[in-house]
This record gives structure tokens, C-alpha cells and sequence, in this order.
């Protein structure tokens, strides 16, 4: 619950929902405990260098289920986002995708900016910086986790994330879909 005023967090309210549609269906413990389990999530800090300046910037990357890959999930740029956040997202893009028999796992990611506070060339350098820590940590490749548009990004910013795939891993004949949007 939130300290603050005893309401469930958004993390929460995704468990209780989990935890009432396992008991409408009856599914086994061991089963429903899988269910409720993020599988993995990193946080990054990273350093980029803006206008002669040292900004450090912070990040997230989480996979609730890779029962089928590639995992698949929004990337946003907010400053309303945290790794709570970004683990009861995820929940629900595996859920989503399962229900609708989309053949990915469920992730999301999220990196704590404005991206209305930089010009096109800094957010662009955060940005391939963002995604040459994912992918040298392994959230990010055609094979195992595809990220995708959501609030605060666009086709440009999957297309600067193409770019940094493409330049750590030159010789991946699948580059082109380690993004989609």
C-alpha cells in the first residue's frame, strides 16, 4: 500500500487483479506464482555529455515473461516513471499479448526525462546512449526483446535505437527488427 495514503500502488492493483482472475479460473499455485513474477528488470544509470556538461540519467528495462520471444514493449520518456511502474506495465503487455495470441513475451522500459527539455541532438545522443546500455546488457535485440513507441517517443527514436543496434552489431542480418514503429 502507499504510505502516504493507504491506496494500493499501480504494481499492486495489477497483483490483486492477477490474484482475482487466478482464483476465478482456478489455476495452480505453482502456476499462479509465475504468473505474478517479473523475470527481470535492469536500472541504468548512465553519463552523456550535453552542452559541456555531464548529465547522468536514469533508466529502466523489465520482462515479466519470456514464454515466447521476442519480449515486446513500449519505451517511454517521462518524468512520471519509475521501476514499479515499469514492472506493472510489462505485467500487463504479457497478459495482453497472451490473450490476444500475439506470439512476444511482455516487456516495457521507460527512461526518467523530459524529452521537451532537449534539442533534437542531445535527446538523440541520450537516446543511442539509453540503447547501447540496453542492448550490451542484452534487453534489446531481435531475438529477445523489441522495444516500441509509447509516451514521450516516436518512429525517430526507434529509428536513433535501430541506429545503435546496428552500429554494436554490425553483422546481425535481423537489425532491422529490433525495434518496431
Amino acid at each position: 500500500m502507499n504510505k502516504l495514503n493507504n491506496k494500493p500502488t499501480f504494481l499492486q492493483n495489477i497483483d490483486m487483479t492477477i490474484n482475482d482472475t487466478i482464483k476465478l479460473v482456478n489455476i495452480n499455485p505453482n502456476i499462479s506464482k509465475i504468473l505474478k513474477t517479473c523475470r527481470s528488470v535492469i536500472q541504468l544509470k548512465f553519463p552523456v555529455k550535453i552542452k559541456g556538461k555531464i548529465e547522468i540519467f536514469f533508466g529502466w528495462r523489465a520482462v515479466h515473461s519470456n514464454h515466447r520471444l521476442p519480449v515486446k514493449g513500449g519505451l517511454r520518456f517521462s518524468t512520471n516513471v519509475n521501476q514499479e511502474e515499469v514492472e506493472a506495465l510489462a505485467s500487463l503487455m504479457t497478459f495482453k499479448c497472451a490473450l490476444a495470441d500475439i506470439p512476444f513475451g511482455g516487456a516495457k522500459g521507460a527512461l526518467l526525462i523530459d524529452p521537451k527539455k532537449y534539442d533534437k541532438d542531445s535527446l538523440e545522443r541520450i537516446t543511442k546512449k539509453f540503447a547501447r546500455e540496453l542492448i550490451r546488457k542484452g534487453f534489446l535485440s531481435p531475438a529477445r526483446d523489441v522495444p516500441a513507441p509509447d509516451i514521450g517517443t516516436s518512429p525517430r527514436e526507434m529509428g536513433w535505437i535501430l541506429d545503435a543496434y546496428k552500429s554494436l552489431k554490425p553483422d546481425d542480418i535481423n537489425h532491422m527488427a529490433c525495434v518496431t514503429g
